[in-house]
């Protein structure tokens, strides 16, 4: 969380491109991982004074030209190379007031309830589950509301499949929690996220310290295995909530007739049947909803 974001970025980037990938010839060995300052100066058109300055942050004021020569020498896509842009201008500073809980409206929060079939949460711009539908909580525990799902992941054994399933959604996981962050380093809740996850996992630090940007995927597949329903197969669509502050609504559906939608049918079934529990004799004895449980 160093004052030099833009250098630290610049300089892991660099050491991950392997000269042969672009083209230098490598004969000797190496004494620095990746590209050396100078080779990625000639493949930007600069000189290597210009982009040590930069990298060492003595130039913090590298005109869009230069971003985008250093960009495409890195081989950096859309998403890393607007993060890259905005390292070197950032937002001008202002005195930050205590930053309050993420908060889901209460429209939105009653629309995922109203979904019996439909398994659906919100996430926070630091990856946390602010309210969630009762079928997302009975298809997985990691939608529960009040969840950081990278924090979970990390330190929760068994959350993600195999050690190579793990270290994927993962690494997905915080590099969108980077490119949500963007040069914000003041943001108390991302500093005390960040330090927890550095002290408690090798795999996070390690992961953090690439400074791989990705934004939100629009969408993609869910795989699985349910204790009472066996496998399932959703794809899962990500939208944007107006107006509050990068969160993001998840929503699953099985495909029409498949084994998966039966199955999902079923839990629904069963999710229902579990939060209506033995009647108590009076009008209003269900279960409080999951998704307005733990979303304030």
């Amino acid at each position: 969380m160093a004052e030099n974001l833009l250098g630290e970025y610049l300089r892991a980037r660099r050491e991950q491109v392997r000269p042969q990938d672009v083209g230098i010839a490598v004969t000797n060995h190496r004494r620095v991982p990746g590209l050396r300052r100078d080779e990625l100066a000639m493949l930007a058109g600069v000189s290597t004074e210009y982009y040590t300055r930069l990298e060492q942050g003595r130039d913090r004021r590298p005109s869009a030209q230069v971003l985008d020569a250093v960009a495409r020498a890195l081989g950096l896509d859309g998403a890393s190379t607007g993060h890259l842009h905005d390292l070197a201008d950032p937002a001008p500073r202002r005195r930050r007031a205590q930053r309050r809980a993420e908060r889901v409206r209460p429209s939105v929060t009653q629309l995922i309830a109203s979904w019996d079939h439909t398994p659906a949460f919100v996430q926070g711009r630091h990856l946390d589950v602010l309210a969630a539908n009762r079928l997302a909580v009975a298809l997985s525990p990691l939608f529960t509301p009040g969840t950081n799902l990278l924090r979970t992941v990390l330190l929760e054994p068994g959350t993600s499949g195999s050690p190579a399933e793990l270290e994927a959604t993962a690494a997905d996981l915080v590099a969108v929690l980077r490119s949500a962050a963007g040069p914000d380093v003041d943001d108390p809740r991302l500093a005390e996220l960040v330090g927890d996850l550095s002290v408690r996992s090798d795999l996070f630090r390690r992961l953090w310290a690439r400074h791989d940007v990705r934004r939100h995927p629009g969408g993609g597949v869910y795989r699985v295995q349910h204790p009472q329903v066996g496998d399932l197969e959703l794809r899962y669509d990500k939208f944007a909530v107006a107006d509050a502050d990068d969160q993001v609504l998840v929503v699953y559906q099985a495909e029409p007739g498949s084994r998966s939608a039966e199955s999902l049918a079923l839990l629904s079934t069963i999710a229902g049947a579990a939060a209506a529990g033995p009647r108590s004799g009076h009008r209003g004895g269900q279960a409080s909803d999951p998704a307005t449980a733990r979303s304030e």
